[in-house]
């Protein structure tokens, strides 16, 4: 085999090879993002958890009163949460406190899936990825589908 004929294979294989490890870092990147705060709605057994009475909206937070659902839980009077949580003033959320803050975090099913929205994004990128580089539409398609569903349910339910 001269080297002629062996350049297309490596290119073909420089080319899957990229597509893949691309698609494997913004998978990885966009899991490590939402776990940083999926991990406080999944995990809540060991985190305070209440009801966040919002009174104030602004730039990039709300802020609001916590109270308690335990009754040896501690009340506070301002707590932060971040904006995208589409409510209004006076609207009681579920929430769970960031250990060591005065943040807090949605639980139930729409905070679950609002934790989850950076690994959404980074599916529909990931599938333009494997779509083009790989030339698999069928997995494409697929790894899209999942990711567009995880955003349009994560916006519905908020």
């Amino acid at each position: 085999m001269s080297a002629a004929t062996a350049q297309p294979g490596l290119l073909l294989f420089g080319r899957r090879a990229g597509s893949v490890l691309l698609a494997l870092l913004l998978l990885v990147a966009g899991a490590w993002t939402s776990w940083s705060t999926a991990q406080h709605v999944m995990f809540t057994e060991d985190r305070e958890q209440g009801t966040m009475t919002v009174t104030r909206c602004s730039g990039e937070a709300c802020s609001g009163s916590f109270a308690p659902v335990d009754p040896e839980g501690e009340p506070r009077d301002a707590v932060v949460i971040d904006r995208s949580i589409g409510e209004h003033k006076g609207a009681r959320v579920p929430v769970a406190v960031k250990p060591g803050t005065d943040e807090v975090v949605r639980t139930g099913g729409p905070g679950f899936l609002h934790a989850w929205v950076p690994l959404g994004g980074a599916l529909l990128l990931a599938a333009v990825v494997l779509g083009g580089g790989l030339r698999s539409a069928r997995l494409a398609w697929g790894v899209g589908l999942i990711g567009g569903v995880l955003l349009v349910a994560s916006f519905a339910t908020l």
